[in-house]
């Protein structure tokens, strides 16, 4: 069962996270944030990973400390659930287009977090939503996923399409990397460890 419930509080935020990696992309998601709740409905979706999450957070200040948390626990979640790693693919890599966006993402579930975010956005807001917020978000999933990730803008005009672009391209490569190798059941590593 590759199923995780992640739960964090705050003095800025209560949040709780439960996945399934192998469901069918179904998801349940209030944050109180109307754009992130978009984006990661298009992650559920498009990774097939079934999430449900519930975050109170302190927007009467803005939607940083909810957005980073969130992904914080989205990234613990995805941690926990994937376990010993021992029979994953652990590589993922997708080049999505949307419109006049295109976005690429390369990843790897290894144990060594790091992100690369070649972004750039032509507005600084989607609605009132802070367009840093994307490289936030994707900051702390990949930190508290133990993931090293990469996501490169090819084109854009649209913000709205690149930051649906890069969840999209994150997802599918989500999905290729967690999913079980049907051809190995052993741990990913020459070096026996990961």
């Amino acid at each position: 069962m590759r199923k995780a419930t992640i739960s964090r509080k705050t003095n800025e935020t209560a949040i709780e996270v439960t996945l399934d990696l192998d469901g069918t992309g179904k998801s349940d998601i209030q944050t109180g944030v109307g754009f992130f709740d978009h984006m990661l409905d298009q992650l559920a979706k498009h990774s097939l990973i079934d999430m449900t999450i519930r975050a109170k957070g302190d927007l009467h200040i803005d939607d940083h400390h909810t957005v980073e948390d969130t992904g914080i626990a989205i990234g613990q979640a995805i941690a926990a659930a994937v376990g010993d790693k021992k029979g994953i693919r652990r590589y993922g890599h997708f080049a999505l287009a949307m419109d006049d966006a295109q976005v690429a993402c390369a990843l790897d579930i290894s144990a060594r977090p790091f992100l690369i975010c070649d972004l750039p956005f032509p507005t600084a807001k989607i609605g009132s939503f802070d367009t840093e917020l994307v490289r936030e978000f994707f900051q702390a999933l990949a930190t508290h996923g133990g993931i090293t990730l990469h996501i490169d803008r090819r084109h854009g005009l649209n913000s709205h399409h690149i930051a649906e672009a890069a969840f999209k391209a994150v997802a599918k490569s989500l999905r290729m990397a967690v999913e079980k190798d049907p051809r190995n059941d052993a741990l990913p590593s020459t070096k026996g460890a990961l």
